[in-house]
C-alpha cells in the first residue's frame, strides 16, 4: 500500500482544522504547520481562510515568512478565501505585504460583512460540473494575468484560479462534504496519488 501524500496546513489562524479533515478524507496525510520546521518533508501546502491581515503579521511574528515564500515559489499550494489573498500579486487594504507568487489582484471582504456570508452553486471546470461554494467576507479576483486558468465560476466572476502549481479559491470548501476540489489540488496541481474524490 502507497504512502499517502504529506501535505501542509498553515494552522496560524483560521479553519485549519477542516482543511486537515478534507485533506484526510482526500486520501492525504494532513500536517499543521505552525513554525518554519514543521514545513520539512512537505510535498504541497494550503492556506486557509482566516483573517488576512493577522495571518499575514502571524507570518512575521513566527518567523514563517521567508520559509513560506520560498516554500510557495518551490511547491504546490492552494489558497482559499484570505489564502487567496495571501498568494496574490496584489490585494488592497492589507497593513503587511502578500506573498505575491499568484498573478491576480484582489480586494478583501468584496461580497461584505459577516451578515453578508451566503452559500451558492459555484461551475467548476476542474473536476466538472457545479457545487456549492460557501462564501464568508470572501474576496474578490479583479484582475487576471496571463497564464492564469479560471477553474471556478459565480455566474460570471471567477471564483477560482490556478497558475501552474498553484490554485486559489474565493470560497471555502472544506466547509461542505463534497471532497472534489481538495482531491483536484492533490492529483492534478500538486501531481500527488491519491484515493478517488467523493
Amino acid at each position: 500500500m502507497s504512502r499517502a501524500p504529506r501535505v501542509g496546513v498553515l494552522s496560524l489562524q483560521g479553519d485549519f482544522a477542516l482543511h486537515s479533515a478534507a485533506l484526510r478524507d482526500a486520501g492525504a496525510e494532513p500536517v499543521r504547520v505552525s513554525l518554519p520546521e514543521h514545513l520539512e518533508g512537505l510535498e504541497a501546502l494550503i492556506l486557509p481562510g482566516g483573517e488576512s491581515s493577522t495571518m499575514l503579521r502571524l507570518l512575521d511574528s513566527t518567523g514563517l515568512r521567508g520559509p513560506v515564500e520560498r516554500f510557495v515559489r518551490e511547491r504546490p499550494v492552494l489558497g482559499t478565501c484570505a489564502g487567496l489573498l495571501l498568494l496574490a500579486r496584489d490585494a488592497d487594504r492589507l497593513p503587511y505585504p502578500t506573498l505575491g507568487v499568484l498573478d491576480i489582484s484582489a480586494r478583501r471582504n468584496a461580497w461584505g460583512r459577516q451578515v453578508h456570508s451566503f452559500t451558492a452553486n459555484v461551475d467548476i471546470e476542474a473536476p466538472g460540473g457545479e457545487l456549492s461554494g460557501v462564501f464568508i467576507r470572501a474576496p474578490r479576483i479583479t484582475r487576471v494575468g496571463r497564464g492564469v486558468q479560471v477553474v471556478a465560476r459565480l455566474g460570471r466572476e471567477a471564483v477560482g484560479v490556478r497558475q501552474g502549481r498553484i490554485a486559489a479559491l474565493t470560497f471555502h470548501p472544506e466547509l461542505t462534504p463534497d471532497r472534489r476540489l481538495h482531491t483536484w489540488f492533490l492529483r492534478d496541481v500538486a501531481g500527488l496519488g491519491v484515493a478517488a474524490s467523493r
